[in-house]
């Protein structure tokens, strides 16, 4: 094996001990260890669960669903086709580390193999066999793998994270489908990456190793040897505790690399490369050995690490308990918060109880912006629509995101028109004034998985608007996920009160966007603009309304 020979190496990570431990950072840290040197990456993403996708799925249970700005038809057999941009939340850690955007095909389903494969068995795809798990369930995961792989321009390496943890049940026939995979392609051209927890207990003084040797035998006894032990804990991992896990865990010390907390995760590549890892890569796939250029990462890096100031943000909505449900929003303020030095201090505000005004000044209070959160359905949405009329009163900057635009607008409606029942058809069909209402289209499906408007979608922002001036430009792209929309009618009407609308579609029919003119910062948009923000690049948006929380707190502005 050369670097002069074409073959896409493998990385798979695996996950051990618990979830959520961060495969996803680690995985997208890998990927960029090989940017580095040049390399070009393609990240999968295997969600064992039996949805197609993940649109369906509580973000308290499982996180944001991340929407990418292509959409993929999905066609198990022919006759059937479902319509996927909706994906993991990894994606857009992916695309923040990488900056490449990802398609929907990338992210593998339980659900969309089996159905592939039981729809197949009816279409008489199986004569005369008895379909089982091996051959034809992981038949299925190697092709949709090697669909990926030998999509063009073919990557030079692909790294594969396969969600959850080794040993749960769900997850069985994808492992046995990477060990059919490393005997199929040859073990040089495939590195396994597991990632395992390390806790410290405090009483004792020591780590513990034995969870990750007890992860790592369940690995062996499918069949797959880890080549590289990613070790989180709280702190960085003791020379004792790295040796005993290369002794047990069967690889050499150097492969035991430490992943402590850090502060700025984009820091992760950084102490992967001080650790020797992208080396330790580059010599198991017998690369080309290339220097690595690490130069405009750190310098992005330490615009986050350099915030000598901080803002506080309200982010009130319905999904607070899990920060994850509202991710991308969350990195998209650091973004910008870096941008700016200074550190964003987001205050969750959970409306599931309606708090009135009065009930909401006091969380308020020393706030110096107010970020209202998408979502669907009508529990908390009172106290959302509360929330965004504070923002009228006291003049601090406001930004509303798809369902926060929404019910900005009602806030708008209620507050400065006098429509007192104002409210979206969602919550309330028999509304004498729907500012917000089903999209025409949506009227005519009943399915709820993928129907939705999803994606990347032309805007075109209306000149002498702020909008138009955060952009500097009149026409641009944005990634959609909505079923219901701002009515331009009555946001005609609310003209007269300073409400304006700053972005159509392509059409130039349909509201992307409104503002209020006469308040130093009120916007309220139907897209999702966090997900194409990144790292040293924020969005546009979300820099503007970092900055008018900045001048607030220099107004010594609040809520109270």
């Amino acid at each position: 094996m050369n670097s002069a020979e074409p073959e896409t190496r493998f990385v798979f990570v695996t996950g051990g001990v618990l979830s959520g431990i961060g495969k996803g950072v680690t995985t997208a840290s890998l990927a960029k260890l090989f940017q580095f040197r040049g390399y070009t990456v393609r990240i999968i993403k295997i969600d064992p669960y039996l949805n197609i996708d993940p649109g369906t799925l509580n973000p308290i249970e499982h996180g944001e669903v991340f929407v990418t700005d292509k959409t993929w038809v999905f066609v198990p057999v022919p006759g059937f086709e479902f319509l996927i941009s909706e994906i993991d939340q990894d994606f857009g850690t992916y695309e923040r580390f990488t900056g490449i955007e990802v398609s929907p095909s990338q992210n593998i389903t339980s659900g969309q193999i089996y159905i592939s494969v039981i729809l197949g068995e009816r279409r008489g795809s199986f004569l005369g066999r008895t379909v089982q798990i091996i051959p034809h369930v992981t038949d299925a995961i190697k092709k949709r793998i090697w669909e990926i792989v030998d999509t063009p321009p073919c990557p030079d390496v692909v790294l594969v994270e396969i969600g959850g943890t080794v040993g749960d049940i769900e997850a069985m026939p994808f492992l046995e489908a990477v060990r059919q995979l490393v005997l199929e392609v040859g073990r040089s051209r495939v590195a396994l990456v597991h990632v395992t927890l390390v806790p410290y207990m405090k009483s004792v003084g020591e780590f513990k190793t034995k969870p990750t040797q007890h992860s790592v035998r369940t690995l062996q006894g499918l069949g797959l040897q880890p080549d590289i032990i990613v070790c989180r804990a709280d702190k960085e991992l003791g020379d004792a505790a790295r040796a005993k896990i290369a002794l047990f865990c069967n690889v050499p010390e150097s492969r035991v690399i430490s992943n402590p907390d850090i502060p700025v995760t984009y820091e992760l590549p950084l102490s992967f490369e001080r650790q020797g890892l992208g080396k330790i890569l580059v010599e198991h796939f017998q690369m080309e050995h290339r220097k690595p250029d690490t130069g405009l990462w750190e310098r992005v890096v330490s615009t986050f690490q350099s915030c000598t100031g901080s803002i506080a943000i309200a982010m009130p909505g319905k999904y607070t308990s899990l920060s994850d449900s509202y991710k991308s929003i969350n990195e998209a303020l650091r973004h910008a918060g870096a941008a700016c030095g200074v550190r964003v201090d987001v205050r969750w505000i959970d409306t599931d109880d309606d708090p009135d005004v009065a009930s909401l000044l006091a969380p308020m209070e020393g706030i110096h912006g107010i970020l209202l959160t998408p979502g669907f359905g009508a529990r908390g949405v009172e106290g959302m629509i509360n929330a965004a009329t504070i923002s009228l009163d006291h003049g601090i900057p406001f930004l509303g995101i798809c369902y926060g635009a929404q019910l900005g607008t009602v806030a708008f409606a209620r507050k400065m028109m006098g429509w007192k029942d104002a409210h979206t058809t969602e919550v309330n069909p028999h509304t004498s004034h729907p500012v917000v209402d089903l999209l025409e289209e949506q009227r005519r499906t009943q399915d709820k998985g993928g129907t939705m408007r999803l994606g990347g979608q032309e805007i075109r922002i209306v000149e002498g608007t702020r909008l138009h001036e955060l952009y500097g430009e009149k026409c641009t792209r944005e990634r959609f996920r909505h079923r219901y929309h701002l009515i331009n009618d009555y946001v005609d009407k609310m003209r007269e009160k300073g409400m304006v609308v700053s972005a159509y579609d392509s059409t130039g029919r349909m509201v992307n966007a409104v503002e209020v003119t006469d308040h130093p910062f009120w916007i309220g948009v139907q897209y999702h603009p966090e997900f194409r923000s990144r790292p040293g690049h924020p969005h546009p948006l979300y820099l503007g309304f970092v900055k008018a929380a900045i001048q607030h707190q220099k107004r010594g502005g609040g809520a109270s």
